[in-house]
Parts: structure tokens; C-alpha cells; sequence
């Protein structure tokens, strides 16, 4: 409620500024998915460059629709985005969420950046601490990471950007939802003190779910800053972010489907059960134009601290639990200078250096066996204090990704475009772990170091097949071989090695468009990635590398402007997600998965929209969302079937006033969706339905 507080000052401050005269926001700048290929985006390159020009599916989700559409979490704002499912949720608890890019479901596989740094840098994607308030747009883009950033991703990256400093939103709302939910936010850009330009975001929210137990209570302020002095700009970020989870129980799959034993929103974690995370985050920037080029340099630290204490039903249903109570902290550095030199009107140099270091310790007190309750959820469980501890795990990590890079963009003629990229990364970590279990004491510790020295490369091509007036269309392909350090999950087991990087290489090729006088816009790729030493959860909960996977398919989208203000949209994806090389030890014999779809991999994603977005008088919104059968393990005997979801929302606007009814999940589909790594054989389940009136202030 502190947030709310200060939100309540804040559009105060916010009304008297609108008065004042304030700066107006750039709404007019933001872009819509698949909008027209005259888009700018800057993901693929760091430097502007339209999107007709990227040989890469490139897909833009404006401030303004996200604001429309009330897409507050990562699930609805990429919900429009071909082949990407991010439903919230998972081991990292009810604040976060677990992506799905090009057939694969994993946290760690993709890269988050929030205005230019990595978030969660060396470790994984921070998403607990992902805000939307104030996001001028987001940016996702298929496949690899560029060059740019180093070993960090596989298939996808998303890209969220927010007003620079001077500019804003400027919008204030509040809203009240089912299970007693309600959050507010404010967005606003501060007056001008001669050169220095700068602007605030608050937010905070409550909310409740159908398990009375699970719970959310998040704060977060952003401040933005920036000064002109000579011919540079010197930047600053700071934000901060307050983060309460209490989280919910999976559900476990008994033989081929999930047991009927345990209630749908039963909830097995100790009374105390909590994952509490502070985090504070400060960056700063600066940009010089010089003789050999732009000279641009960012550096950026996060401090988290994180409070994870849950408990997990063990697999054979009788009750019993496993108990953690996890002290851990995570800090992450991010340091970027590059130099982009235009060599001449066509040819374009970006050369620079990076380093992404990550230091996390974490002491576990383990409750193996520690408490058994009945599974109709008619108890709730003794809190982690009032129960032994029979193991005591410590890990500390450090890990340091660097790299040189080089990359160039020809534009040969008006037609070709060339972009190539060369990395040498150098990769070092050191990781050390031990293990206390009671009785009687056994300890065991190990230290462990692994440094990597390769190089990554991209290149790529598009051509303009035919171009008249505001239609064209252009076709593109593209090389990118990438790696990456395994991910470490800060789980309760005592796991002291270090698996080996996962390194894949990936093919695309694809075609996108405009017609109708700029009216449609169009993008469609097929996509082969090969990958080895794929990090896996393992049938007893350790991580392992599997042998080789393939993820190849199809995706397309589509948006059409029927008439202003009025957009229909909608996308399409075929994937066949497959192990290659994968012998699994099931507890009594080794299974061989080649040719097995990966656990939670649908062939088939659709979505379709419709978009209404006057300023004035009524608005809606709806998001229809298919995902096609799938299987929950590895051996593919456990299948469930597809799904639908519909997301709505109805407004009216008064002027500067809108007050909108919202939903998600309309139909209340309660489908698995996300697998544990925690829990062997446990589920979350996509969350129920919500709904929301929400009252909107803007003065811009």
C-alpha cells in the first residue's frame, strides 16, 4: 500500500503539471505489431534502422496498444506475438512468468533487456522485476542474441524500452479486480531544469487468485535523467522494486495425467511460505559524437536480495514435503562501449566491447520429509521455523561473460542489405558448493572453475522484391551460431558441477510486407535451429545436459487497418520441437527420445485480434489465443489437449477520463503450463479468470 501512497502523490504532482503546460508524450512514434516496414528498430543492430531492412522477424508492440489492451505482465503483451507463449507464473513464483520462443519452454533460453541492459544479466531473465508502466514499446526479436550482447540467448530476445527521460505516458490509473485485487500506476515527465531532462514511473499492486493462499504485493519507481553538456548526453537510470510473492503449489502428474487427488487451487506450502525480493538498480550513460564515429557507453549495476522459503509435495502422493527456507543474493554488473562509424552513406560500422558479470550466494535449510498433510488441503502446513532441518546447502557463484564484437551493415543499392557480425567471447566461472545433511553429519563441498574462449557470428540478407508507394516486399535470410553458459537455478539440491554451454546454430528464411496503400502489414519466416547440451530437469529434479535437439516450424502475422482507429491482427506457428539425441534414465533403464516432441511443445499457437483504440468514445479490445496439444514428459505418453483463451476489454473515454472493464482468461481454462524444476513431475496451472474496472487519467 506504500506504492499506492505515493502514487496518489504522484498524480497529484502529475495534474498540476498537465496544468502547467507539461511536455506532451510521443505516442505518435510508437509502433504496432507487424506494423509498416518503415518501423525503427533498434534490437538487431543497437543503431536505428527500419525494419524492412533487418533480416530477422522482428515484431513491435506500442506503449499506447499495450496501455489499451491492460497488458501489465509479460503473457499479455506478448499475446499478439506469432509463436510465443509466456504464460505467468513458475518456480520463480506468481510475479514471473516462463517464455516460450520457436518451440522451446524455457526461462533462461531467451534474453530480456529493459532500456539497453541485460536484465538479470549473467544469470537469468529477471522477470519478477519486469515493469511495464510508462514502456514506450517492445521489441522481440527470433532466434540468437545479435552480437552485440554476447552468449546469452538462444531463440528469442524482448526488448522493453521505456519513455527516455523528458518524455512520458503521462497517464495515471487505478483499478480494482476480483479476489480483492487492486493496483495503480503513474507515469509523468518532470519539468525541465535548463538542460536536464527528466521523468518518473510509479506503480503498485495486490493481487489476490483463486488460491486464497497465492498472493502478489509488488512496488516499483523509475526515474529517468539525462543532460545535455557540449556535444554529449550523459544518461541515468535508478529504479527500485519491491516484490512480496506468496507462492502457489503445483500439481503433480500421476502416470499420464495430472492427479485427481489434490483439489485444482490446493495449496501445500509451509505457513510461511514466501518469495520476498528487493531490488535496486542504478545505470548510467553517456553519448559523444567523435571522428571515428558516435561513441556511445553504458554501466549498470542490480543488487537483489530474494527470500525463498516453499515446500513441494513429493511425486508419490502421500502427503509428505520437502521444505526450503533460501536466503540469496544476486548482484549483476553491465558494462557496454561501442563505436559506430559511418564509413559512408551505405556502409555502417559498429565496433565495441562488453562485459556481463554476476556474482549470487545463496545458504538453503532444507526440510527433506519434514512435514506430511492430508491432500484435500483441509491443513495448513507448520511454518519452516517450527520444523527440523536436516540439510544445510551453500553456493557461491561467480561468472564474468565478455566479449569484443564487430558488426556491419551494407546497404548495397536500394534493394540488398547485408548484415554481418563476429564476436570473441571469453567466458569464466567459478562456482562453489557445499553440503551439510544431519544425521549424523556429512559434509560435502566442491569447487569447481570452467573458462570458455570462442567465437559466435551472424550474418544476413535481405532483398526488396518489388516496392510501389508505401507497399513493398521484401525477402530475407539468416546465419547465426550462438552458445551459452549453463544456466544455475539456485534450486535446493546440492549440485556442485558445472554442465557444459549449450551452443546451437540456426537458419531462417522469410518474407515480409506491406499493401493495401500501407494499410496490411505481413511477416512469415521458416526457421531450423540445431542445439547441444540443452539444460534439462531430470526425473529425480537434477539438472543435466541433453544430447541434441532440433526446433524447426513456420510463423506468420498479419494486421490489417480496417478503418482508423480500428486494426485487425492476428498470427500462426507450426513447430516441430524434437529431441535428437537424448538417452533418458527413467530410474531402471536408459529411454531414447530421438524423435520426441519436447515436454510442453504444441505444434500449433494461433491468436487473432481486434483492436479499437479512440481516443474518444468507446474502445475494445479482444485477444483470442489457441495452443494445440502437447505433452507433459519426455517420453511423450502423457498428452493434454489444446486450449483456448479470450482476453477482452470495453471502455468508454470522457475526455481525458476512460474507464474500461477488463479480462483475462474469459473462459476460466485452468490447462498445465508450466513445468517445475523443483518439484519432479509437478505442474502450474494457467491462472483463472480476473477481471478489472480500471479508471484512467491522462494529460497529454
Amino acid at each position: 500500500m506504500r506504492a499506492l501512497l505515493a502514487l496518489a502523490c504522484i498524480c497529484g504532482i502529475g495534474v498540476c503539471h498537465a496544468a502547467a503546460g507539461g511536455d506532451t508524450d510521443s505516442a505518435s512514434q510508437d509502433m504496432h505489431v507487424g506494423g509498416p516496414l518503415s518501423t525503427v528498430v533498434v534490437t538487431a543492430t543497437r543503431i536505428p534502422e527500419t525494419a524492412d531492412r533487418v533480416p530477422a522477424a522482428i515484431s513491435v508492440i506500442s506503449g499506447e496498444e499495450l496501455r489499451a489492451r491492460g497488458a501489465s505482465n509479460m503473457a499479455a503483451a506478448l499475446g499478439l506475438v506469432p509463436g510465443v507463449e509466456a504464460p505467468a507464473g513458475g518456480d520463480a513464483g506468481p510475479s514471473s512468468a516462463v517464455p516460450s520462443f520457436w518451440g522451446l519452454h524455457e526461462f533462461d533460453a531467451f534474453l530480456l533487456v529493459v532500456d539497453g541492459v541485460p536484465w538479470g544479466g549473467a544469470f537469468n531473465p529477471a522477470i519478477t522485476t519486469l515493469d511495464f508502466t510508462d514502456t514506450q514499446r517492445v521489441e522481440v526479436l527470433k532466434g540468437a542474441a545479435p552480437v552485440l550482447y554476447g552468449a546469452t540467448s538462444f531463440v528469442g530476445v524482448v526488448n522493453v524500452m521505456h519513455y527516455p527521460a523528458g518524455e512520458a505516458a503521462d497517464e495515471a490509473d487505478l483499478a480494482f479486480g476480483t479476489y480483492g485485487s487492486l493496483r495503480g500506476s503513474a507515469s509523468l515527465a518532470l519539468p525541465t531544469l535548463d538542460r536536464y531532462r527528466q521523468s518518473l514511473a510509479v506503480d503498485g499492486q495486490n493481487l489476490g487468485f483463486a488460491d486464497a493462499r497465492e498472493k502478489v504485493s509488488d512496488e516499483h519507481v523509475l526515474y529517468r535523467g539525462a543532460l545535455d553538456v557540449g556535444a554529449g548526453t550523459w544518461r541515468i537510470d535508478a529504479d527500485a522494486t519491491v516484490v512480496r510473492d506468496s507462492p502457489p503449489s503445483p500439481i503433480i502428474r500421476s502416470g499420464t495425467s495430472l492427479t485427481t487427488l489434490t483439489p485444482l487451487d490446493a495449496n501445500f506450502n509451509p505457513g510461511d511460505a514466501r518469495i520476498d525480493q528487493n531490488q535496486y538498480h542504478l545505470a548510467i550513460g553517456y553519448s559523444q559524437p567523435t571522428p571515428w564515429g558516435g561513441w556511445d557507453t553504458q554501466a549498470s549495476y542490480a543488487s537483489s536480495t530474494v527470500e525463498d522459503v516453499r515446500g513441494f509435495l513429493h511425486p508419490d502422493l502421500s502427503g509428505t514435503a520437502d521444505t526450503q527456507n533460501q536466503r540469496r543474493f544476486i548482484g549483476d554488473g553491465y558494462l557496454d562501449s561501442h563505436l559506430t562509424n559511418t564509413l559512408r552513406r551505405d556502409l555502417t560500422l559498429v565496433v565495441g566491447a562488453d562485459a556481463l558479470f554476476g556474482h549470487g550466494t545463496q545458504t538453503t535449510l532444507n526440510g527433506n520429509s519434514a512435514y506430511t498433510v492430508p491432500l484435500d488441503d483441509s491443513v495448513v502446513p507448520p511454518p519452516t521455523s517450527a520444523l527440523p532441518v536436516n540439510e544445510i546447502g551453500v553456493v557461491n557463484d561467480r561468472r564474468l561473460f565478455a566479449g569484443q564484437y564487430a558488426q556491419v551493415d551494407w546497404q548495397l543499392d536500394s534493394g540488398w542489405d547485408l548484415i554481418g557480425g563476429l564476436r570473441l567471447n571469453e567466458t569464466d566461472e567459478r562456482k562453489g558448493s557445499s553440503d551439510l545433511t544431519l544425521p549424523p553429519p556429512q559434509l560435502a563441498s566442491e569447487e569447481t572453475h570452467k573458462s570458455i574462449t570462442r567465437l559466435t557470428e551472424t550474418v544476413g540478407t535481405s532483398y526488396r522484391l518489388w516496392a510501389s508507394g508505401k507497399d513493398e516486399t521484401v525477402a530475407y535470410m539468416d546465419f547465426r551460431n550462438a552458445f551459452k553458459p549453463a544456466a544455475i537455478d539456485f534450486g535446493p539440491d546440492y549440485r556442485p558441477a558445472l554442465l557444459s554451454p549449450e551452443t546451437a546454430q540456426s537458419y531462417e528464411i522469410g518474407i515480409k510486407g506491406s499493401a493495401y496503400g500501407g494499410r496490411m502489414a505481413y511477416q512469415a519466416e521458416a526457421f531450423r535451429l540445431n542445439f547441444t547440451n540443452l539444460v534439462v530437469a531430470t526425473s529425480t529434479g537434477a539438472l543435466a545436459n541433453a544430447g541434441g535437439e532440433k526446433l524447426a516450424g513456420i510463423e506468420a502475422e498479419i494486421r490489417y487497418e480496417l478503418a482508423p482507429d480500428l486494426d485487425l491482427c492476428g498470427s500462426a506457428a507450426w513447430h516441430d520441437a524434437t529431441y535428437t539425441n537424448y538417452l533418458l534414465f527413467d530410474g531402471t533403464s536408459s529411454v531414447d527420445l530421438g524423435g520426441r516432441q519436447l515436454p510442453l511443445s504444441p505444434r500449433v499457437l494461433a491468436a487473432a485480434g481486434v483492436l479499437y483504440t479512440a481516443r474518444r468514445g468507446i474502445t475494445a479490445t479482444a485477444v483470442i489465443r489457441y495452443a494445440g496439444r502437447r505433452y507433459l514428459d519426455e517420453e511423450n505418453t502423457a498428452a493434454v489437449g489444446g486450449y483456448v483463451t479470450e482476453d477482452a476489454t470495453l471502455g468508454y473515454s470522457f475526455g481525458t477520463t476512460r474507464v474500461s472493464l477488463e479480462g483475462t482468461n474469459l473462459s476460466n481454462q485452468r490447462p498445465p503450463v508450466t513445468a517445475s524444476e523443483f518439484g519432479s513431475q509437478s505442474f502450474y496451472l494457467l491462472n483463472a479468470r480476473r477481471l478489472w474496472l480500471r479508471v484512467e487519467y491522462s494529460w497529454h
